[in-house]
């Protein structure tokens, strides 16, 4: 390509923040070197925020001086990290675009160069985002662009969960070759649609615009994106997300939230305030994040409630940043499980209909554990419908749950005192079975994390503070 064919494409500076996530962000920037732009337009820019994983010396090794690379002293989260990567990107006249990128995604080979032909093409539009897929279901919608409910805080994601069922037959390396238009697949689907945000996962933006913005508002991780896109809005230019630039990234169901709920609850209540609302549309926010907090109460998750409280306190305060969080229950990965299983204390065992036992793989270590604890008793629940579902050998399973409401509470009370441990999904957590009076050990994906059944005087004192 010749030197005046390059000068018709703007240089762009990406910039990439990663913490402890080395496969990922050597992959990303590998799938970088495919974008159909070209190279010579492109500069890039990693923040590493104090990873201990080995990513920093990893990306000198096999990148040296083909990017240029900042390590902060500690971890600034997201929002530190991308206000690292925005300073040193203002201090620079040279480039005409940013685009900011997750370090977890996956990048169609023509994700760039759409948003570009969409900024290039329309000067009132000064960000321009990509639509996010899901990568654990890669046919899938997570979010094309989103809306911010001012009521009670809630982000509405645009087209959210809607699927190309042509692609369900397809891997994630066969959806990267393919054309990525999603006008071709979805009815009443535009080339790009404005909307009020688009996540940083893959934002494309003006520089001078940028600039003229400032840094992030000091959120630590989340709304922090949510927040500038509406400050660029307010600046009166438009936020877009395009149909055709596509990235994909690890669906938010599969990520059981714990501290971030603090983050979550702090910076809506910020972002609201800060973006025109009055005290009495504070107060209803507040007031629903207390219910929330009674939620978490009722189904055994009393640190997580806490952490609603501290997200108004601090908020009332004027704290922010990022807090020295502490939680008396964490989680142990999966493959670690088989111990709880060969406690003696526990005897009888309640799983639950809502545990997928594979999905966790967990299932052959508690088969193993029961090997050598023949007398472990594992009693399993038919689905609401009555179906029996076996996930282990020799399943005993009880009495399918009544369909009328009041006679299943009735049903779970009875069960009361019956079991030492009930296996909960962390996705799909009963309240009424949170109340037998035993251990609960909540699984996802992931992990797990055992904690004792709530406390009704918690959940009286939640209700008081949620009215009062």
């Amino acid at each position: 390509m010749t030197q005046e064919n390059l000068a018709s494409f703007p240089l762009i500076l990406i910039i990439i923040v990663t913490w402890n996530k080395k496969k990922y962000v050597l992959d990303l920037l590998a799938s970088l070197k495919q974008q159909n732009y070209p190279r010579e337009s492109l500069d890039i820019l990693v923040v590493d925020n104090a990873s201990n994983d080995g990513t920093v010396e990893a990306i000198k090794e096999q990148y040296g001086d083909e990017l240029s690379l900042i390590c902060n002293q500690e971890n600034l989260g997201g929002t530190g990290g991308f206000n690292t990567g925005l300073k040193w990107a203002y201090e620079r006249e040279n480039y005409q675009y940013l685009w900011l990128l997750d370090n977890d995604v996956v990048v169609h080979f023509q994700a760039l160069s759409e948003l570009v032909s969409i900024l290039e093409k329309s000067p009132d539009i000064a960000v321009a985002g990509s639509t996010m897929m899901q990568l654990d279901y890669p046919w899938r919608i997570n979010e094309m662009g989103a809306y911010v409910d001012r009521n009670v805080g809630n982000l509405i994601l645009h087209r959210h969960l809607e699927s190309i069922p042509i692609w369900q037959a397809n891997s994630i390396e066969d959806l990267l070759k393919i054309n990525p238009d999603l006008t071709q697949y979805l009815i009443n689907c535009n080339t790009y649609m404005d909307v009020d945000y688009v996540a940083a996962a893959s934002l494309l933006i003006r520089a001078d615009v940028a600039k003229q913005a400032g840094i992030w508002r000091d959120y630590f991780i989340h709304f922090d994106d949510v927040e500038w896109c509406l400050r660029i809005g307010k600046m009166g230019y438009r936020v877009v997300v395009s149909a055709k630039s596509l990235i994909w990234h690890l669906s938010a169901a599969a990520k059981v939230p714990t501290w971030v709920l603090y983050y979550d609850n702090r910076n809506i209540l910020d972002l609201l305030q800060t973006h025109g609302a009055n005290k009495q549309q504070l107060k209803q926010l507040t007031k629903y994040i207390l219910k929330k907090a009674i939620y978490y109460h009722l189904i055994g998750k009393s640190d997580l409630a806490q952490l609603h409280y501290d997200a108004i306190n601090d908020f009332q305060t004027g704290k922010f940043g990022k807090k020295d969080i502490k939680l008396e229950y964490t989680y142990t990965p999966n493959n670690q499980i088989k111990k709880i299983f060969l406690d003696q204390s526990i005897k009888r065992v309640l799983l639950v209909w809502t545990v997928n036992l594979q999905s966790a793989k967990i299932q052959e270590l508690i088969i193993q554990a029961k090997l050598l604890r023949p007398e472990l008793q594992i009693d399993s629940m038919p689905l609401l419908s009555g179906k029996i579902v076996p996930q282990l050998p020799n399943s005993h399973f009880i009495k399918a749950v009544p369909h009328f409401k009041l006679a299943r509470w009735w049903y779970y009370w009875k069960l009361r005192g019956k079991y030492d441990l009930v296996i909960q999904s962390d996705y799909e957590p009963i309240i009424g079975l949170a109340w037998l009076k035993s251990q609960i050990l909540f699984v996802n994906d992931e992990g797990f994390c055992k904690r004792p059944s709530p406390k009704l005087k918690l959940v009286f004192q939640a209700i008081m503070r949620w009215i009062f």
